[in-house]
């Protein structure tokens, strides 16, 4: 699965984005879709996700603020993000997992999209 991000950018404290995901490929194997961030100096973190017919998770930084959602007729996954913070500053990843029957699921990584928030 090829996954193309867009809609970084730059706002500042207390402002909105809304990040988009598009999957193309074997969009039919994919089993949940999910949002990673890399801040600068740290490691890459998990902010939300979404299994196909499942409803949303989030990590304690994004829940309240964040909101994933999929489209899976347009293999879209998106998300919006309310009251950003300096430290929500980072590269947004997009990652798409492909069920694998009796193995390990296969996990597709899409290139980042730079969103920076100042204060």
């Amino acid at each position: 699965v090829q996954l193309q991000a867009s809609g970084g950018g730059s706002v500042q404290a207390g402002g909105s984005l809304t990040l988009s995901c598009k999957a193309s490929g074997s969009t039919s194997s994919i089993v949940a879709m999910n949002w990673y961030r890399q801040g600068p100096g740290r490691q890459r973190e998990w902010v939300a996700g979404m299994s196909t017919g499942g409803g949303p998770e989030y990590s304690d930084a994004a829940k309240g603020r964040f909101t994933i959602s999929r489209d899976n007729v347009k293999n879209m996954a998106y998300l919006q993000m309310n009251s950003l913070k300096p430290e929500d500053t980072g590269v947004y990843v997009c990652n798409a997992m492909r069920g694998n029957p009796g193995g390990t699921p296969f996990s597709d990584w899409g290139q980042g999209t730079q969103v920076t928030v100042s204060s």
